[in-house]
């Protein structure tokens, strides 16, 4: 393959995210800056207009939550609602504000950002990563979503690819994507059920693999039930004990809140190995008189599982209507694949063995194994290989809307794509000469409960009591899951068609910005970078000097010679805070040969009196 062709596969998480390629045949995850496989799906923008992405922004997040974005995911694709943002508002530090198009907006320092923006700016970090591996530019990309993402949140998700500088060459569902990495190694013909519990999603889905082929035989989940909801009952458990031990709330305090967030995912990730955990929070909070207090707690495995049981037995319940939908039994399975960080949890791993029957398999990583099938479905795609065959599913069933407010449905969820489905319809107005057909997805009988997709609009209908016109509606699905609707009048042939391309709610030129900031953030992100190299090496000499600095005063306190050299550190320290201050590289970088030599003397002046001592 060449440099021109080279595909990634993406797995953009709700917690954390992955990249990975195809080489020589095998799909491998490329670590990031830090060596780590995978990256935290964080981003922060700062005051001086900085942005920050993965754990950087992560490691800034206690000083700056209100501008820092985690979980943007959830929100992705999803349009306003004042019910819901309410609730997620409760633990979310930062600002959730309704978009001119109706869809959810986040606020940092007053810019207002779709999660497709959030989601294209850590996009663009996994292709950063990627370039610098292999030393050339990255143009196509294959992302993965939770199989139970809707038209709109793909539609975004691709978006956010196009915004991060890639062409996306397919979005799969991320339990197909875990399962082709796991078909690597079982060339024999296999039903199997993949769990994949994340950050924010769960999702589980039902294959069978054979020759090559893998076909998703059904598939369900819940895109608000994930490891964020797991350390959400442990932030409560932790505030109610403080409320009722000292009548306080700790959740008015945006940075308070966030010590506990993250007190409360060391501690769950803690207690997969551990049967308990200490959680100390020094100097929590302090109230109006000045008076401080601290929070320790003893968080037990047995504590976790019982704060979370009902969130556990959510996922079995959705295993449960999944295997029935592929009319298979527990035991005509051969494997289980655990997917996602919330896996590792031993509570989870015993409900779901004890669902199936059977023992998980740990034969993928499950922090990995998405990317990986994502890089190899790329490969495929750009080889136009045939020893390897997607056959999907809709996770969601697609229809319009009919008289009286029902939905109904062309095309149940779980059917294999590409497919095409038709239905003829008659009018319900005598002499109507047009109608408007809205297309719907969703599994409600009721129409407004469904999502909107789009509409069709046909007119030239021949005037005729009503129940006389004929019209024929026809769904179409392709392999990429993209729904065109078609409405023909039988009597005449009048037709009308709509391919439904959802959108992440920007406009056009929203996305050409974008695109541009992603470009220019991608040079600055290198300055940025090498900024934060050289602030370490500087502020390690900063700290060795103050360490030395009260022994060298009273060293040289009868010196001139030693007088001046001490105005001089004093100078340098205070250029080398000021470039730091302003984030001001070159300045920094002009410092540090001087704050070197300082840093030298003063040692060198402490070592001879020891030494004359």
């Amino acid at each position: 393959m060449s440099q021109e062709e080279t595909v990634v596969g993406i797995d953009l998480g709700t917690t954390n995210s992955c990249v990975s390629i195809v080489e020589t045949g095998r799909p491998r995850v490329i670590p990031n800056r830090e060596g780590k496989a995978t990256t935290p799906s964080i981003v922060a923008f700062t005051p001086k207009g900085r942005r920050l992405v993965g754990q950087l922004a992560k490691r800034q997040a206690l000083v700056n939550a209100e501008n820092t974005v985690f979980a943007g995911k959830r929100l992705i694709g999803r349009r306003w609602d004042s019910k819901e943002r309410e609730q997620l508002q409760q633990y979310l530090p930062y600002k959730l504000i309704q978009g001119a198009h109706d869809d959810v907006r986040i606020e940092c320092h007053g810019e207002a950002y779709s999660p497709a923006e959030i989601g294209s700016i850590v996009l663009a970090e996994m292709k950063a990563v990627a370039e610098e591996y292999l030393g050339h530019g990255v143009q196509y990309a294959v992302i993965t979503v939770p199989a139970y993402f809707n038209d709109a949140q793909r539609q975004a998700t691709k978006d956010a690819g196009r915004m991060a500088g890639l062409e996306v060459l397919r979005i799969i569902n991320e339990p197909t994507s875990a399962a082709l990495a796991y078909g690597l190694n079982h060339s024999d013909q296999r039903r199997i059920a993949v769990y994949d519990l994340g950050g924010g999603t769960f999702d589980v889905s039902i294959l069978e693999i054979q020759d090559g082929v893998f076909e998703v035989l059904s598939t369900a989940g819940d895109t608000f039930l994930g490891g964020e909801d797991f350390d959400q009952r442990v932030i409560e458990w932790l505030v109610f004990g403080f409320a009722k031990d000292h009548k306080i709330d700790l959740r008015q305090d945006v940075m308070t809140y966030q010590r506990l967030k993250e007190a409360a995912e060391k501690a769950r990730i803690d207690l997969s190995s551990d049967l308990e955990t200490e959680i100390n929070l020094p100097f929590l909070f302090t109230d109006a008189n000045g008076e401080t207090y601290h929070l320790q707690k003893t968080l037990t495995r047995e504590k976790l599982e019982a704060l979370t049981e009902d969130l556990i037995e959510r996922t079995i319940e959705i295993c449960r209507s999944t295997l029935e939908h592929a009319y298979l039994k527990p035991q005509e399975l051969n494997d289980v694949i655990l997917v996602g960080g919330m896996t590792r949890m031993p509570k989870i791993q015993e409900a779901v063995a004890g669902f199936f029957g059977r023992s998980v398999s740990h034969q993928v990583n499950p922090d990995e194994a998405v990317a990986l099938g994502a890089a190899l479905q790329g490969a495929t795609l750009m080889s136009e290989r045939s020893d390897v065959l997607l056959l999907d599913v809709t996770p969601h069933s697609l229809g319009i809307m009919i008289a009286g407010g029902f939905y109904q449905v062309l095309i149940e969820k779980n059917t294999t794509v590409p497919c095409s489905r038709s239905h003829i319809f008659t009018t319900v107005k005598d002499y109507q000469t047009q109608v408007k057909i809205l297309v719907l997805q969703g599994e409600s009988s009721q129409a407004e409960d469904n999502e909107l997709l789009g509409e069709v609009l046909l007119d030239g209908l021949t005037p005729a009591p009503r129940g006389e016109v004929e019209i024929e509606v026809t769904f179409s699905i392709s392999a990429d899951g993209l729904v065109s609707v078609s409405a023909r009048d039988l009597e005449t042939s009048q037709e009308q068609s709509i391919q439904v391309t959802a959108t992440s709610n920007l406009t056009e030129e929203e996305m050409q910005r974008m695109i541009e900031e992603n470009i220019d953030f991608a040079l600055a992100s290198k300055t940025n970078e090498e900024f934060d190299r050289q602030r370490q090496l500087a502020e390690l000499d900063m700290q060795r000097i103050s360490d030395l600095l009260p022994e060298v005063e009273g060293i040289v306190a009868n010196s001139a010679f030693g007088q001046d050299a001490l105005q001089k550190a004093h100078d340098i320290l205070e250029r080398t805070q000021a470039s730091i201050d302003e984030e001001n590289l070159a300045e920094l970088v002009s410092a540090l040969p001087a704050l070197q030599r300082t840093c030298k003397i003063f040692r060198q002046i402490v070592e001879h009196q020891q030494k004359r001592a």
